[in-house]
């Protein structure tokens, strides 16, 4: 399957945002219908009593109500909380009309567009873009934005929705091939600052202010991403060794310490050693092998050795004694 290319990413993406910034399509206007059905019935009224029966039409009071039942059902418009309506009057702006209820000349002005006035997100993204140290990237961002200057949004770009979208991508772009990888993935809020500040400068005059940029994700090759991978888990085994090292040091430092306290004291040496001994050997069934120098050290080859021959001596004069009474 062929890659795009650019020129047909660019083209795909603005025939997106000029199919959705299309002017509406004409819906029924359901204030101006009733209003032109109760001129209509007003009307009827008031041929009745002008005429005095019902079935006699005066031409000038059907003309006259049949004109403002046009006038109303074209003149009366509605527009919403969050919306303002661009008027030009032949051809010329002439004001911003909304919320609620309005009235226009028709045919004489026209509204040629209704514009949002909340804050939107809009979604943008660079593809396969190279980073300061040569790396292709994908990075996904979302704009937040809204038009504070309904009349300079309209009149001075022709698609400020599609504007904003080419110059975030822009921008977007022109950033990650100043940076490098290691900078977009540890300081990605201020990548999004330094996009805002760009974006908010060339808006502005059009009566845009984009509130906050905000990258929502870095995509690195798979490969690199491997790469650094193992490189990360290369650098943590450093760090072990390095603390590992460290300790050692350490311990035999005490060691060192503990050495010349026991050299001055000799009975602290053996002390100490028959306590390690006791330690090992509170554990049921433990075998301990102690070096010989370690047993002529401390004399527990001779302590060993009476101990013994009391045992001996015990069991024998166990023997010795009758174990029948009567004997």
């Amino acid at each position: 399957m062929r890659p795009k290319s650019k020129t047909t990413e660019s083209a795909s993406i603005t025939r997106k945002y000029v199919e959705s910034f299309k002017t509406p399509r004409a819906e029924v206007n359901l204030p101006a219908f009733l209003a032109a059905i109760v001129i209509l019935l007003g009307g009827f009224v008031v041929n009745r009593y002008v005429a005095g029966e019902w079935t006699t039409i005066r031409p000038v009071v059907a003309g006259v109500t049949i004109f403002l039942a046009v006038y109303i059902l074209f003149a009366l418009k509605v527009a919403n909380q969050w919306d303002r309506a661009v008027i030009l009057r032949l051809g010329k702006f002439d004001r911003l009309k909304g919320p609620g209820l309005f009235f226009i000349v028709p045919i004489v002005e026209s509204i040629v567009q209704t514009v949002d006035m909340r804050i939107r997100a809009t979604d943008f993204s660079s593809e396969s873009t190279l980073t300061k140290d040569t790396v292709p990237v994908n990075v996904d961002a979302i704009c937040f934005w809204m038009v504070w200057d309904a009349k300079k949004a309209i009149l001075e770009v022709e698609n400020f929705y599609l504007a904003i979208v080419l110059s975030a991508q822009t921008a977007l772009r022109d950033i990650i091939g100043t940076h490098e990888l290691a900078d977009m993935l540890t300081h990605r809020g201020e990548l999004g600052s330094r996009l805002r500040e760009i974006l908010d400068e060339k808006t502005n005059p059009w009566g845009i202010t984009v509130q906050s940029v905000e990258i929502r994700d870095i995509i690195i090759p798979k490969d690199l991403e491997d790469a650094m991978s193992k490189q990360a888990q290369a650098e943590r085994e450093r760090q072990a060794r390095i603390i590992l090292g460290t300790a050692e040091t350490e311990i035999a430092q005490k060691f060192a310490q503990a050495a010349k306290q026991y050299e001055a004291n000799p009975t602290a040496m053996h002390l100490r050693g028959m306590n390690m001994l006791f330690e090992g050997l509170k554990e049921k069934g433990s075998m301990i092998i102690v070096p010989s120098s370690a047993l002529e050290t401390m004399n527990l080859g001779a302590m060993g050795g009476l101990a013994a021959l009391s045992q001996i001596h015990m069991d024998n004069k166990g023997a010795e004694t009758p174990t029948n009474p009567e004997q």
